[in-house]
């Protein structure tokens, strides 16, 4: 098996780790990337993204030949997609976006051939890796001497260099023999247990576990709005109520982003809006909270100017959509400081993962502490997690949906 060409398409969050860890296994791995940037940083062994080993990683692999990255698909004997599903947004239910995928397969179906492997890892609606196989049986390929699986990664950022090979896989092919065969390839570099069912189920488990930790998310978002309206500190209520031996309440924060849990239970949604009640509520519920957060930031900002008689300064703390990463996509946060700058508020911030944004004024933490009026404690970055310990963030205008006023 290791002597067999990997091609890695998408050189993002996972596509990136998966090439490096392949290729530091032993394969030969292409990674083809749309961005020229992504390219040439990974081809002088560097990294475009924040992920903690991952640098380590991709500079052995550079340095030893195994890994090359292109902007263009390459020959190989293993096809892994691992690019961006989006949804398409409008009136109306949030409909997946699988433009990415489909643009994906066609580049490479000029170069797929008999015995080959063609892997879907990105999180799609049911039905995708039948839809790819269409693609590749139309522009000629036979598809019967192809072996065409959906795989999930189930990574956490900020620990995927290790849960790439700890966590447990799931692998659906189209037929039993391309199950077989594709879990077979994830064996040899995933020390978790690899799972096999067919694609279709396969697909419906990603969703599936994405969509149950919003709705339980969506709890503990909910009860942090009902408690701020009687004045209860929602985290100690947390707290005391997972004592109970059946009880974990998740915990609240200022909605929920990321690329995943964002976006997954609305391709469930959107397949059978009639039963997904629950689904699309939480959905619906976490997405309310964000705009809560914004009014209560502007009610902040209100009773600072009251007390001024000055325009308020705001800073936001945190851009990312979790803690101590510096992924922003579907963020909460970077959503709640564009509100507030569209409605003409005064408002810096503070995001100690990135060195810019075109979209918002950053400054350092002390420099937000020292001048802002309004302080809103967005994520919990370890950064802020040592300085509430100090103290520094028990005082007036501060606004915390982190709990971090509660360490």
């Amino acid at each position: 098996m290791k002597n067999k060409t990997i091609c890695v398409v998408g050189l993002g969050y996972i596509g990136l780790p998966t090439a490096a860890l392949l290729a530091s296994s032993g394969y030969q791995v292409v990674g083809i990337d749309v961005s020229t940037h992504a390219v040439e940083t990974i081809n002088q062994g560097l990294i475009h993204i924040v992920e903690p080993d991952l640098d380590a990683y991709v500079r052995s692999a550079v340095s030893a030949g195994r890994l090359k990255a292109f902007t263009t698909p390459q020959a190989a004997d293993i096809y892994m997609i691992c690019v961006p599903t989006p949804f398409h947004e409008g009136d109306g239910i949030p409909q997946p976006n699988i433009d990415f995928v489909l643009a994906a397969t066609h580049s490479i179906a000029s170069y797929v051939k008999a015995g080959d492997m063609v892997i879907l890892e990105s999180t799609s609606p049911v039905g995708t890796t039948q839809k790819m196989s269409e693609i590749l049986s139309d522009a000629g390929v036979d598809v019967s001497t192809i072996f065409m699986a959906y795989c999930p990664e189930r990574v956490l950022p900020g620990k995927i260099m290790m849960e790439l090979v700890e966590n447990d896989r799931v692998v659906g092919g189209l037929t039993p023999e391309a199950t077989q065969q594709v879990s077979s390839f994830y064996r040899t570099f995933v020390r978790g247990a690899v799972l096999e069912t067919e694609a279709k189920t396969a697909e419906m488990c990603k969703l599936t576990e994405n969509s149950f930790r919003d709705v339980n998310i969506s709890f503990a978002n909910e009860l942090s709005m009902i408690c701020a309206k009687d004045g209860i500190n929602v985290w100690n209520l947390i707290q005391l109520a997972n004592r109970h031996p059946r009880v974990n309440i998740l915990q609240p924060g200022a909605g929920v982003g990321g690329h995943c849990i964002a976006v997954d239970p609305w391709f469930i949604v959107a397949r059978d809006p009639e039963n997904a009640q629950l689904i699309r509520t939480a959905r619906e519920v976490n997405n309310r909270k964000t705009g809560w957060v914004i009014d209560q930031i502007k009610i902040a900002a209100a009773d600072a100017t009251a007390k001024t008689g000055r325009k308020a300064k705001i800073a936001c703390l945190g851009l990312a959509f979790k803690p101590d990463i510096d992924d922003l996509r579907e963020s909460p946060a970077t959503h709640v400081a564009q509100a507030l700058l569209a409605q003409g508020y005064d408002l810096v911030a503070v995001e100690p993962n990135i060195e810019e944004d075109s979209r918002f004024t950053l400054v350092e933490l002390s420099e937000a502490l020292s001048s802002a009026d309004v302080l809103a404690i967005l994520v919990k970055h370890r950064q802020f997690v040592d300085i509430a310990k100090t103290g520094q963030f028990m005082r007036e205008g501060i606004v915390d949906f982190c709990g971090l006023c509660s360490v």
